[in-house]
């Protein structure tokens, strides 16, 4: 079987639902009533009250946003509503780590659920201070609380204060003083009323997570931007293309500036799969050697090579991907268990990897399942 037992799963896709006290444990006395908190509401007539999130008075549903792991598929949905709905390994970091053992897997990244998973749900904040409060918040649980429950099994990721640059800059430094490797950042900043990544915007941040090698961790739709058809399409249009939105992410960062300004910086797709990488790749390839000799774009590095040194990919169940695996680069792929959301495999991801590789070498294996991940986050194993 081609996934031994030396070999160790790390996931570079999990999710964490954050407890009720996240925030009103960790404020100042004077954010407390503003601040994200729970409270019970109802959402549907004649339906027991739900726990919500209320944040300056605006109302956050489904506090689950899919945390379905241990339910059957007839059961899923956007919810649950409640916290004794779900597993405790969503919200609690030591009975996430009896699940990971379950699962087969060793360790894992998480993103926020509540902030949604770039942070973006703080550009609504009208009170500024009060929603850098909340980001630092959120860092101070995962550094100080959630990851060192177990720092061998958890990657640290933080998020940033993305409508100020400088209390970016500020962040990315204080949090990898305390330990981070990584930024859950947005694949797009401009349908959220941000500055491309085809300006100078942003050019400061870049250099601080090259400073600091900090990985810019971009998940499906953090743009705000997800790919549905039409009003009235099921959410399965969507969820079949959500690799959509890594392609358009790939190709923006590929004709833009940024690598060619940031040589050292590390860009990881989340949940868009990999299958898509060799026909992207190529497509991008021919309209730069066709097209880039009157537009604004680089005419001497190809896109393609950039995106050996700069991007990463991430699959959960990919099978076209896999066999496809060094049109893709087998040192740019890494895996992804998603839990605790629907397309995860949970308890069975240990299983389902060995299957999907059955006919892959072992040391191809090794790389996709384990050590491009360690190196990308710089994670050493600590067994030995």
């Amino acid at each position: 079987m081609p996934l031994q037992d030396h070999m160790q799963l790390i996931s570079t896709d999990d999710h964490l639902i954050e407890h009720p006290k996240l925030w009103t444990d960790r404020l100042p006395a004077k954010f407390l009533e503003a601040g994200p908190n729970i409270i019970e509401k109802e959402l549907r007539p004649g339906r027991p009250p739900a726990q919500v999130w209320r944040y300056e008075d605006r109302i956050y549903p489904y506090i689950g946003l899919n945390a379905v792991a241990g339910k059957k598929p007839q059961e899923y949905g956007a919810e649950p509503v409640r916290y004794d709905d779900m597993l405790p390994g969503c919200y609690d970091p030591k009975a996430r780590i009896a699940d990971m053992d379950v699962d087969g897997v060793h360790a894992a990244l998480c993103f926020p659920s509540f902030p949604r998973f770039a942070g973006t749900v703080f550009l609504e904040g009208e009170d500024k201070e009060l929603a850098h409060a909340c980001v630092q918040a959120w860092n101070d649980y995962l550094l100080d609380e959630w990851c060192p429950t177990a720092p061998d099994r958890y990657i640290p990721m933080v998020i940033l204060p993305l409508w100020d640059t400088d209390l970016c800059i500020a962040e990315i430094h204080r949090t990898a003083e305390k330990g981070s490797r990584a930024i859950a950042f947005v694949e797009n900043p401009v349908p959220l009323g941000l500055p491309s990544f085809h300006t100078d915007h942003w050019d400061g941040v870049f250099s601080a997570c090259e400073e600091t090698g900090q990985v810019l961790s971009i998940h499906f739709g953090t743009s705000g931007k997800p790919p549905i058809t039409a009003p009235e399409a099921p959410m399965a249009v969507m969820i079949a293309l959500f690799g959509c939105n890594s392609m358009y992410a790939t190709a923006d960062l590929l004709f833009s500036p940024v690598f060619h300004n940031h040589p050292k910086l590390k860009f990881a797709l989340s949940e868009g799969g990999i299958g898509w990488v060799p026909y992207m790749l190529e497509r991008i390839d021919l309209t730069w050697e066709k097209h880039r000799y009157y537009q604004n774009i680089n005419q001497t590095v190809r896109p393609s090579d950039l995106f050996r040194e700069h991007i990463f990919g991430c699959f959960i169940e990919d099978q076209h991907g896999i066999d496809n695996r060094h049109a893709v680069g087998i040192d740019n792929i890494t895996w992804e268990c998603d839990y605790p959301h629907s397309d995860s495999n949970w308890p069975n991801s240990r299983k389902v990897v060995a299957e999907a590789m059955r006919n892959v070498p072992d040391d191809e294996v090794h790389k996709m399942v384990e050590l491009n991940a360690r190196k990308l986050f710089r994670f050493p194993r600590t067994d030995g």
